[in-house]
């Protein structure tokens, strides 16, 4: 699928001295008796006191806020880019990186990357432990103009004590019992009268399940690896379905595990 070249994470916060707050400098504090003293722009000595607490602490723990935005931020799923530069068509190839976290819950270990390629408008969207979509979900892409995707990885143990640490998704079920059990985890409701295609593809000896499902606009690729079922889908509304239908199949159709 081409090669990955991976950016590094860009973190980086730049600190500033704080100034004293512009109700300290433009108003007077409570006097002795209740009274306010004269408003100036000197600041007097209560008030250097007060805001110089304020100040110290700010600055001993050097965390601007925008700093704390970024460090909740790259907390969320351990996002890593791992996205490579458009080739000649314009599309980029995206591998879960090594360094990524997750993998918790049922059955740990870590996740065996996966791999996919989306047009160069598409971009990785923060999934955090508090995703509606479940905690299983590891990853999510989106494109305004073409549609969205996610990837769902999930212990084969959650589903079966009899599948060991090297899974196939043959020994999951065959494709019916696949869409049928997990299906739902993607559309959230039942697809039975949804399944419109079904087909399986080998890549590299690993067998994978592919679904396209109407209503709602999805296709499905599932396969499994060493303890994990991995499920990709993709999906657009109704205009960008009838509109970039084709991207949207191209995306589908490059999920793998490497």
């Amino acid at each position: 699928m081409g090669s990955t070249m991976f950016a590094s994470v860009p973190f980086s916060c730049n600190f500033h001295q704080s100034k004293p707050p512009s109700h300290i400098l433009q108003k007077g504090v409570p006097g002795v008796g209740g009274e306010k003293e004269n408003r100036s722009p000197i600041v007097n000595r209560r008030s250097v006191l007060l805001s110089g607490v304020s100040l110290v602490s700010s600055a001993g723990l050097g965390l601007q806020s925008e700093c704390l935005a970024a460090v909740k931020q790259g907390l969320l799923a351990g996002r890593i880019p791992g996205l490579s530069e458009p080739d000649e068509q314009g599309w980029r190839t995206y591998r879960r990186p090594d360094e990524k976290s997750g993998g918790h819950g049922v059955g740990w270990s870590p996740i065996i990357p996966y791999a996919f390629s989306v047009p160069q408008d598409w971009e990785e969207v923060p999934v955090s432990i508090a995703d509606l979509g479940g905690t299983e979900i590891d990853l999510r892409f989106k494109s305004s103009k073409e549609g969205r995707l996610f990837v769902i990885v999930a212990p084969v143990q959650r589903f079966s004590d009899v599948i060991g640490d090297d899974a196939t998704i043959e020994m999951v079920g065959p494709p019916e019992k696949v869409i049928s059990a997990f299906g739902p985890e993607v559309i959230g409701e039942n697809v039975e009268g949804k399944v419109m295609n079904m087909s399986v593809a080998e890549h590299n000896g690993r067998t994978y399940y592919q679904f396209e499902l109407e209503p709602p606009h999805v296709l499905i690729t599932a396969t499994a690896a060493g303890n994990r079922l991995y499920l990709f889908s993709v999906t657009g509304n109704g205009l960008q379905w009838k509109r970039h239908y084709s991207d949207l199949k191209r995306i589908a159709d490059s999920f793998r595990v490497v």
